[in-house]
């Protein structure tokens, strides 16, 4: 191509796609470079998909429980294939939506796999091995992740599974063993047990959700544990064969388990392999994600890189953000990313949502943070949709009120976490959001409750 366009980005997911529509709203002539379909894992492989098929085991949940609101259903006939073409349907509108906005903005779509050959200049390679040169001022790199792929319990895409591959499975497994107890393992976990399938968990740490808050680990734990999931903790799996058709597992303390198909998701791996990132002299951090500044500019000025390619945290709505920090920065304006306010949700059922500080992470930082607990039992709004367990925890600096952090656990806590977001970002103190008048009945008056019993004077809990 003998055009010079003013940005070209590498990859559509929820950060390049986002990168490439803020620089063409600045004026820039941008071109993005996809060598799949658009949207990238999150829309395709992750993010959408599980979350669709999520809402579907829900419904089935909702359905065997539904008796205490005076309604009696048959046992639910699960059609797993056609929860599967649902799910293929939402991802297909959502690509037709990118593509829409691409076209909207007069992005060009160049199809194939692109590679750095110099600090301007991208080779790319469609599916037919055919090349094409994408000259541009600047480039912002978005290739994302893809599962970590551990040699030892290697994927075969039949009986040993990643996050990707178990999205391609047309019928449902009677028996899972997840490797990992993460936000992603949680979250098959959840599907397949609310489908009826018997999981087993296995996690070399000393719970589940082993980053984050200690009592939403328990929760979590109680949730999954509800669904008749068997958790191994404090476990390593260490040897994976295959026998009959199967999986068999067998565990560090001496205990083997059998199960119809294992899901490995220990880690991702980013995606920085053959981009060419050494031959234009890209620095690539210990943690092998690519080196950044907080413009989201690499070492070489006229390339960006954005989202999980980073090794920064690795959230799709995160990488959004790095995408219009980088497009903006690129087009001339003097922006900076905040890590500081990242909000992050695991959407297993009940959901669990964090901003912030834990309680432990603040105190190791040396800050002086105090923490009030409410329990969502207490609310009208909890009572009325049956969701007894579940809590809002607020994390505040002692001296200074300032909240600092939350943990939410409850069915709307994805949605709840981004009031406490915008809280951090604006720097409000506890008495604040205690001022704040919230809707009643909700589930969301719980965070008012919550500041009300940190500062000591709650109404229904203290």
């Amino acid at each position: 191509m003998s055009e010079v366009y003013d940005v070209a980005v590498i990859g559509s997911g929820p950060g390049g796609y986002v990168a490439a529509i803020r620089a063409a709203q600045l004026g820039a002539n941008v071109a993005c470079i996809e060598k799949g379909p658009l949207g990238g894992t999150c829309l395709n492989r992750g993010c959408i998909p599980t979350k669709a098929l999520l809402e579907a085991s829900h419904v089935v949940a909702a359905a065997k429980h539904a008796e205490p609101f005076g309604l009696t259903f048959a046992e639910p006939e699960v059609d797993y294939a056609k929860m599967v073409e649902r799910k293929d349907a939402v991802v297909g509108r959502l690509n037709k939506g990118i593509a829409s906005l691409f076209k909207k903005n007069k992005i060009t779509h160049v199809a194939g796999t692109g590679k750095l050959v110099a600090a301007d200049e991208i080779e790319v390679t469609s599916a037919e091995g055919e090349t094409t040169t994408v000259k541009a001022k600047k480039i912002i790199i978005a290739t994302g992740s893809e599962p970590l792929n551990i040699p030892v319990f290697a994927f075969d895409g039949e009986l040993i599974l990643s996050s990707t591959g178990i999205l391609d499975q047309t019928e449902l497994p009677e028996s899972l063993l997840v490797l990992g107890g993460g936000y992603i393992g949680c979250e098959f976990a959840c599907f397949y047990a609310e489908m009826g399938v018997a999981v087993t968990i296995v996690e070399m740490m000393d719970r589940c959700l082993p980053l984050g808050d200690a009592d939403v680990s328990k929760e979590i734990t109680k949730a999954l544990k509800k669904l008749k999931v068997k958790i191994h903790t404090g476990t390593k799996l260490e040897k994976l064969e295959k026998a009959d058709g199967k999986v068999v597992g067998t565990l560090s303390d001496g205990k083997t388990v059998e199960a119809a198909k294992a899901l490995i998701s220990v880690g991702r791996k980013f995606n920085t392999d053959g981009l060419g990132l050494e031959d234009v002299g890209v620095e690539i951090g210990e943690n092998k994600g690519i080196v950044i500044n907080e413009h989201c500019q690499t070492n070489v000025p006229t390339i960006y890189a954005i989202g999980d390619v980073t090794g920064k945290v690795l959230l799709a709505h995160l990488a959004s953000r790095m995408g219009i920090v980088a497009a903006e920065h690129a087009m001339g304006e003097n922006v900076a990313i905040d890590y500081r306010v990242v909000p992050a949700c695991v959407f297993t059922h009940p959901e669990a949502a964090d901003v912030g500080l834990t309680e432990a992470a603040a105190k190791e930082q040396g800050i002086d943070a105090k923490a009030f607990t409410f329990p969502l039992q207490v609310l009208g709004r909890a009572q009325a949709l049956g969701e007894l367990g579940g809590f809002i925890k607020l994390v505040g600096d002692a001296k200074t009120g300032e909240l600092i952090g939350a943990q939410i656990v409850c069915s709307r806590a994805g949605e709840m976490i981004a009031e406490m977001a915008l809280a951090m970002q604006l720097e409000a103190t506890v008495d604040e959001v205690a001022k704040t008048i919230h809707t009643h009945p909700t589930l969301g008056e719980g965070t008012m409750e919550a500041a009300e019993g940190w500062l000591g004077h709650g109404i229904h809990y203290s």
